[in-house]
């Protein structure tokens, strides 16, 4: 006599979320990258003129184009340089500073890099830190994958401690720091293996179907696409050479069709679609 042994198989549960930053965490107002590279190229104009370098605020800003355009070229292949190989890359692009270039101009160099995303902030998508926090009375471990454009990690991980959510995030990853970019699936990797789980276990939350969605799920995460039209830069994204518009149009289009587990139009239906996976 035969004895049938029904088995009861588990899915597995979600047991971290991981982030994009911006246009998902971090909103623009229209205007504002034009705005920042305005700033970019005034105060990095007047570090350099204090140095003895004569430079104009239209000179950086053709260096910063050239800088650019090889750094395009390198993350249309996923990779990415450090922070500071980015400024010596401008630096190189200005011959009359490549000349007289020091290494201990980098400190200086870089707060005016950096500044602009702090005198032109990004603000904080208003439904962000409430799932944060729900998240974590869920007991989920949290992380951030970013592929980090001019401003670095540095300056992102202040700015965010700024908005007061930083303290929940297990995980900050940004491409400059590692080398690696979205959607390459070792950026989803090294996330999994920071926060100690499973790659079935985790669920991306982003707004670009190629990087977020299926490089998430080309990783083995799943998958949550965040539809929204507020927060973009329609200034920045209505012109084809923008450094926002031609980052979106990297490594050209993934064959078939992409198909996120779900589509989100508020991040506040993330807390429930986590309960559900």
């Amino acid at each position: 006599m035969f004895r049938v042994v029904l088995l009861k198989i588990e899915k597995d549960r979600i047991r971290a979320v991981t982030f994009d930053l911006w246009e998902t965490l971090l909103y623009e107002k229209d205007g504002a990258n034009l705005q920042r590279t305005a700033v970019r190229c005034r105060n990095i104009a007047a570090v350099l003129n204090s140095f003895g370098v004569r430079s104009s605020s239209e000179q950086v800003d053709l260096a910063i184009g050239t800088a650019t355009s090889a750094l395009v070229a390198m993350w249309d292949k996923n990779k990415d340089i450090a922070h500071r190989d980015q400024l010596k890359l401008i630096i190189q692009a200005l011959p009359s500073a490549a000349a007289k270039f020091k290494e201990n101009w980098l400190g200086q160099l870089s707060a005016a890099f950096v500044s602009p995303v702090f005198e032109v902030r990004p603000y904080l998508n208003p439904e962000a830190q409430s799932v944060l926090k729900k998240l974590k009375e869920r007991e989920k471990s949290i992380a951030l994958i970013c592929n980090t454009g001019l401003t670095p990690g540095t300056g992102l991980r202040e700015l965010l401690a700024g908005f007061h959510v930083a303290e929940y995030f297990d995980l900050m990853i940004f491409s400059e720091e590692v080398g690696i970019r979205k959607p390459d699936r070792e950026i989803y990797g090294l996330a999994a293996r920071g926060l100690k789980v499973k790659a079935c276990e985790a669920v991306h939350v982003g707004d670009n179907l190629k990087s977020d969605v299926w490089g998430a799920k080309n990783a083995g995460f799943k998958a949550a696409y965040f539809s929204s039209e507020e927060g973009h830069d329609k200034i920045a994204e209505a012109d084809p050479n923008s450094l926002l518009s031609l980052s979106r149009k990297l490594g050209g289009p993934v064959a078939g069709k992409i198909r996120p587990d779900r589509t989100l139009h508020s991040l506040s239906a993330l807390v429930k679609l986590v309960d559900e996976l």
